[in-house]
């Protein structure tokens, strides 16, 4: 009865919540700060007139996504009694509705834990109307499908797994905590197959497909990032380098730049070693191994990143959901403190983004505390799921490796 209540209530915030940041990208209310309405009107829209020609955008350096994105840039055309803009601000609503919906089905029952839905109902508008003025939400929606299907329909979690990675590159981490043996044989042939089809079909379709790959290894480190707190700092002392619109994001420009940038990458590089190092180490997975694994990797990729713009919150929004849901208490304090770090975000952009851009005590201390509660979650997820993994015992809540007359049960057909 409890339950019951909760999520019919949650359902409420649901809607009232929503219909605030559908104001908000629609200006019923303006929010103080940078619009984040722009880059749907001009870049989006910019980009939809030349994919609708049959070629992607690949003397625009802004253009820095996998070829499937073209599938979200598109997709306000079925909605052709809308102006652009209002149609992709109804379809984000739509993929919003989706997520919720996934997650309110998977605690029907009661077996799995209903805070993960107010996880998400609450964590969205703790972030903001960013949520709807970026295509972001939609990637959340297909990733969190995949990893809800992930412990009964293999091929089905894979095949989203492969048409995400498409999309943004990020939900091929979901694949990292599939259990050995048959589900990770069905899951990553799965991935691997619908990814290598869709990227097939849209380099042999669309030229222009792989311009991404260039425009990404060019860019720099963004005034978010954690990177750009040396540079935040350095300014105080001296540092002349400047804060300017470049390949499509607020970025420093200067001395020793080039550098730090580098450094991200080695950070994302070791990142990566370490989750090679944690998947041949790993000894003892569990039913919710996948769903923390995935969780820890995406924080890790995110952190490191030489940008986190504030979307990438709701990638960690989404997935933190999903863990919540399917009972990773282990996890509970790297997902509060994301939590925490969603309304930093939502002040750091848009709110207070000139101060950012300033790199004023304001600014800088909103952006240290945000990256701060970012670099600690992602510290405590890895550390808990190697000890869970790695070093703990074998117990009796682990989930052995399904016996033969079983495992045609888990690859559906």
């Amino acid at each position: 009865m409890v339950a019951g209540t909760s999520l019919r209530l949650s359902i409420v915030v649901w809607a009232v919540t929503r219909a605030v940041l559908m104001m908000c990208v629609f200006r019923v209310w303006d929010m103080p700060g940078s619009d984040v309405s722009v880059d749907i009107e001009v870049i989006y829209q910019g980009w939809y007139g030349v994919l609708r020609t049959g070629i992607f955008p690949y003397d625009d350096v802004t253009w820095q996504y996998p070829p499937a994105a073209a599938l979200a840039v598109l997709a306000p055309g079925l909605l052709p009694f809308l102006d652009y803009a209002p149609a992709f601000f109804a379809l984000c609503l739509l993929a919003d509705a989706a997520i919720t919906g996934m997650l309110l089905y998977a605690v029907r029952d009661g077996r799995r834990g209903p805070l993960g839905v107010w996880v998400w109902v609450v964590g969205v508008p703790l972030l903001g109307p960013i949520v709807y003025a970026r295509y972001d939400v939609m990637v959340t929606a297909v990733a969190v499908a995949a990893l809800l299907a992930a412990a009964r329909r293999t091929r089905l979690s894979g095949a989203l797994t492969g048409f995400g990675a498409l999309l943004k590159v990020w939900p091929l981490l979901l694949l990292i905590g599939t259990p050995r043996g048959p589900r990770t044989r069905s899951t990553w042939g799965a991935a691997l197959a619908t990814a290598g089809i869709l990227a097939m079909f849209f380099a042999a379709a669309m030229p222009g497909a792989l311009a991404f790959l260039t425009f990404q290894r060019d860019r720099g480190t963004e005034v978010e990032s954690l990177g750009s707190l040396v540079f935040h700092l350095a300014r105080h002392v001296g540092w002349h380098g400047k804060a300017r619109l470049n390949y499509g994001s607020v970025e420093f420009l200067g001395r020793h730049v080039h550098a730090v940038s580098a450094l991200a990458l080695g950070l994302s590089v070791l990142a990566c070693a370490w989750l090679l190092l944690w998947r041949m180490r790993a000894r003892h997975f569990t039913a919710t191994t996948p769903y923390e694994a995935a969780f820890a990797a995406v924080l890790l990729f995110t952190t490191t990143s030489r940008v986190i713009s504030p979307q990438y919150m709701i990638w960690l929004i989404g997935l933190a959901a999903v863990c919540v849901t399917m009972r990773t208490p282990r996890q509970w304090l790297p997902v509060l403190l994301v939590l925490l770090a969603a309304p930093l975000t939502q002040l750091e952009f848009p709110i207070w983004f000139a101060h950012v851009i300033a790199s004023d005590k304001l600014g800088v201390a909103t952006l240290t505390l945000r990256n701060g509660l970012l670099v600690a979650a992602t510290v405590i997820s890895c550390r808990r799921l190697w000890q869970e993994t790695v070093t703990a015992p074998r117990t009796v809540e682990e989930e052995p490796e399904p016996p033969a007359e079983r495992q045609s049960a888990l690859v559906p057909g």
